[in-house]
């Protein structure tokens, strides 16, 4: 049997564009874009079809500089498609070799990696009357340097045009959704069973984090509430007899993000607790019964907005739906009046198999404290199928 180290090395060029070009080109387009610019780590990662920096994974800054990932693409042309990297992924490139024919891991920081991507647009000849940037990720001195090269050409926001392009989850995508999901479902329950009395929220998050590195997730975060407060930062407050629990937690793996929120309580739950969180699970179920291939987002909140009025938990609740992936609140963009502020592209256009979406409620009452349920899915051909399931309940701490 051959091993990895006897194996012929790979070769840049090797595989085909990782991504649906034609769909780019499409949307390139529609934002009248000749040149793409891509430098956020998510959609170097969805272009690139998996890359990620080991070095930069949580970080940009390196001496008096930062990363900048850029990779380059013209509207039509992914023959000539190129990605300049840092130097300090020479050693994954070598590993696992990019899909464009050309590649740079030479860059220490901000201004080289402008200029070498620079010297390439130029020497290939694309087209820069109308290039694409994501402004959200282009540091103020790339962004002059940029302008100053080109002063020719106008510049346009792809920020959008990228979230349409990883709108569609392919199944790898929607497999490592899946996995993130569970494993943090599984992370949460070992850790309300590891859970004892006196334990305090900075306790209970870090064991959370053991928990889901333990299953081969990435950490991100964790909002915990305990007892009648409804502050989820973590804390030296204890956990006592009787307190409920709100975990609300997201894992990556491989860069996707599971994000789900599920209750816990140390002792039994009276009848006043398993009535509210019976309440928030129904609001919950109405939503996830309209999701389908030709529902919108406005579907999606009507209805469960409407068993959320008739509920005796409606002063103290609200009701949010979201797509996710590679970052949280990606397309589908359900609505236009939540917490993170987008236009609700979506909320009146049919949502399509392969969209993944969050569903969360959330009743933060004023005696019992933050009491939540979110779940992700996936819209399928004939529905939804959920990402992770169990722990729906009163999980009781110490179990």
């Amino acid at each position: 049997m051959n091993s990895a180290a006897t194996q012929a090395p790979l070769q840049a060029g090797d595989y085909e564009p990782p991504f649906d070009t034609g769909k780019l080109d499409r949307l390139m387009e529609e934002a009248g874009i000749d040149l793409l610019l891509a430098t956020s780590k998510h959609n170097i990662q969805y272009l690139l079809g998996g890359h990620r920096s080991d070095f930069f994974h949580f970080m940009d800054a390196l001496g008096s500089s930062r990363y900048l990932p850029i990779f380059i693409y013209a509207k039509g042309r992914p023959d000539t498609a190129a990605y300049i990297g840092h130097q300090l992924e020479r050693h994954q490139r070598q590993v696992s070799p990019f899909w464009t024919l050309v590649s740079s891991v030479g860059p220490s920081g901000v201004e080289d990696a402008l200029r070498e991507a620079i010297a390439y647009i130029r020497k290939a000849g694309l087209p820069v009357g109308r290039i694409g940037v994501e402004t959200a990720f282009l540091p103020m001195n790339a962004a002059r340097i940029l302008a100053d090269a080109f002063p020719e050409a106008t510049f346009h926001d792809a920020l959008f045009p990228l979230e349409r392009l990883r709108a569609i989850k392919t199944l790898r995508e929607i497999a490592l959704l899946r996995t993130a999901s569970q494993k943090v479902i599984d992370s949460m329950m070992a850790t309300v069973a590891a859970i004892t009395q006196g334990m305090t929220k900075e306790d209970i998050i870090q064991q959370l984090r053991m928990e889901e590195v333990r299953r081969g997730l990435t950490f991100e975060y964790c909002f915990l509430s305990m007892g009648s407060s409804l502050n989820r930062a973590p804390s030296a407050q204890a956990l006592k007899k009787g307190d409920i629990l709100s975990i609300d937690s997201g894992g990556n793996d491989k860069g996707y993000i599971g994000d789900l929120a599920r209750m816990a309580i140390l002792g039994e739950p009276d009848d006043e607790l398993v009535g509210l969180l019976d309440e928030v699970e129904a609001v919950q179920q109405a939503a996830f019964a309209v999701i389908r291939p030709g529902a919108t987002g406005d579907n999606i909140y009507r209805v469960a907005e409407d068993r959320l009025r008739a509920s005796p938990i409606a002063p103290d609740a609200h009701f949010l739906a979201h797509g996710m992936g590679l970052i949280s609140h990606e397309a589908p963009r359900l609505t236009g009046h939540g917490p993170i502020p987008y236009e609700g592209y979506d909320a009146d256009r049919p949502l399509e198999a392969g969209m993944v979406i969050s569903v969360e409620t959330t009743l933060a009452h004023p005696k019992r404290g933050l009491i939540k349920l979110e779940d992700s899915l996936v819209v399928t051909e004939d529905g939804y199928a959920l990402l992770g399931a169990g722990g729906r309940g009163w999980n009781r701490v110490g179990a």
